[in-house]
């Protein structure tokens, strides 16, 4: 629903933007609710205004959601606590796993066709870049030197 983009879909998402506020989108794990075998995207909206700025939140427990590992009130504070604060000012607070989005930004990026609302977090951190194997056995090269002279000068004092 979120990003579909067939006609009806899109046509949906324009209305609720139009005549509702989404002020908040809540991206849960899959496995959240059991029986969904899909991941969980919840919608916060108040109708009778359009909609100007979106705050994304990306829940990340940091384990496997399920039967035997249900979501708890632990795993929803920060969430609740970031919301509270976004609920007083126009936007919401920006972290790693929290962003805002205004819906002119979201149209320009479409070029006005359709508006796509799917949760794509702009604040994850970059991964380190690989390294290339050669620096990889040069850097164990010199670890393995500096070994072999600590090693001797403990034989030096035994």
């Amino acid at each position: 629903m979120l990003s579909n983009t067939d006609n009806a879909s899109v046509a949906l998402r324009k209305l609720l933007l139009e005549s509702c506020n989404l002020h908040t989108i809540l991206d849960m794990p899959g496995g959240t609710f059991l029986g969904a075998g899909v991941k969980t995207v919840t919608l916060f909206f108040q109708k009778g205004e359009p909609t100007k700025n979106i705050w994304y939140y990306q829940l990340d427990p940091g384990r496997n959601m399920g039967k035997t590992n249900p979501l708890n009130d632990k795993d929803m504070a920060e969430f609740v606590a970031l919301a509270a604060e976004r609920s007083r000012s126009a936007k919401g607070p920006e972290t790693e796993k929290s962003w805002n989005y205004s819906v002119a930004d979201i149209e320009r990026s479409r070029n006005g066709s359709e508006v796509d609302l799917s949760v794509k977090n702009p604040n994850t951190p970059k991964e380190a870049p690989l390294r290339a194997p050669a620096e990889i056995l040069n850097e164990m090269e010199s670890l393995d030197a500096e070994t072999n002279t600590i090693l001797q000068s403990i034989k030096d004092l035994i």
